[in-house]
């Protein structure tokens, strides 16, 4: 049987299986949204970043009026550059505990004030619900937690696509080649694999500088050790194999031997360390950015809003900190299933 069909049964067998479904609709869904964050989020402004000082800290469902006032000018952008980055807001907003219409214009009552202030020209009444609430500088938690939904995927997506540039190639030539070239390779493959991986991260992340970029090489440059490894074993098996030695007998070149025979029948064990090592992704960038040199404000990070609201936990806050928490154990959880359900899939065993 080909690796085609194998792969389109296994992917069968992975449909069948309803938590795997369910993890890899929501691991799309998250996906989606990543990519698409403004047209969900409240907070349209770049990072989701705009501050009420006043409005700190509201519990979870608060609902707030807002004076809006135009500005003279408004700042246009396309829509591509919009749902990628935001915009600046094009007028002022300022929230308001009540207000009433006068014959000159409004009289309004500004939040946590006791004197009413007039105002006249053009305005309109918003009301806005902050259904997560709002952290410590006022800010919509919602808005920031789809936000990091984007920097959680994207670290995750590169780092994973980091390791598996080098942990192929290194596999490939070490299981395919043997010899010295394996020797030498397996001796930086395990002097790697004895470097904690957060240590190493870490100490990658201050070589090349704290940011969001450096994340994603840091993360990946610590995960291709499994890669390479797995790769490895499974090559050795497959180069001895008939089709593998009449492909040498018709004196192929090793590259097309090793992409268009071997490589492919290797894709299943890599699609699976990879559903892993994405969740392990996740999971280091967070913690990366909680001890702050991960990606750094005011780029929202899951990790840094738990640095920026920790303390609250012991305090009738705790939901600053813990709905950031609940977002990353439902995506690394939803990885870890589909990994279990890639494993069981692709299992020939069975």
């Amino acid at each position: 049987m080909s690796s085609y069909s194998l792969n389109k049964i296994a992917w069968k067998k992975l449909v069948a299986n309803k938590s795997s479904l369910f993890a890899l609709i929501f691991i799309a869904f998250c996906f989606f949204t990543s990519f698409f964050s403004y047209l969900f989020i409240p907070d349209k402004t770049p990072y989701a970043n705009q501050m009420y000082l006043e409005l700190a800290t509201l519990p979870p469902m608060t609902k707030t009026q807002f004076l809006v006032i135009p500005k003279k000018e408004a700042e246009t952008k396309m829509l591509v550059d919009f749902s990628l980055i935001g915009k600046k807001l094009s007028v002022i907003r300022i929230p308001i505990s009540s207000h009433k219409k006068t014959p000159d214009g409004l009289d309004y009552l500004p939040f946590s004030s006791d004197d009413y202030l007039s105002y006249q020209g053009e305005y309109t009444i918003e009301d806005q619900t902050f259904w997560f609430g709002t952290d410590r500088f006022g800010r919509d938690l919602l808005s920031r937690i789809i936000y990091g939904v984007r920097v959680s995927m994207a670290v995750g997506l590169i780092a994973v696509f980091i390791s598996l540039l080098i942990g192929i190639s290194l596999g490939l030539l070490a299981g395919f080649y043997r010899g010295r070239i394996d020797d030498l390779i397996m001796w930086f493959v395990n002097v790697v694999w004895s470097i904690p991986t957060l240590l190493m991260v870490i100490a990658i992340t201050l070589a090349l500088g704290k940011g969001f970029w450096q994340v994603f090489v840091a993360v990946g440059l610590t995960m291709w050790v499994e890669v390479a490894r797995i790769v490895r074993g499974q090559v050795m098996a497959i180069r001895e194999l008939e089709y593998v030695e009449a492909s040498k007998v018709l004196a192929y070149s090793s590259y097309r031997i090793l992409t268009k025979h071997i490589l492919p029948n290797v894709i299943g064990p890599v699609i699976v360390v990879s559903a892993a090592n994405f969740a392990a992704a996740i999971l280091i960038e967070a913690g990366l950015s909680f001890l702050g040199i991960g990606a750094q404000p005011p780029t929202p990070s899951w990790g840094g809003i738990i640095k920026d609201h920790y303390s609250y936990i012991i305090m009738d806050k705790a939901y600053l900190a813990i709905i950031p928490g609940l977002a990353i154990m439902s995506l690394v959880l939803s990885f870890m299933i589909l990994g279990n359900g890639l494993r069981d899939a692709f299992d020939v065993r069975n």
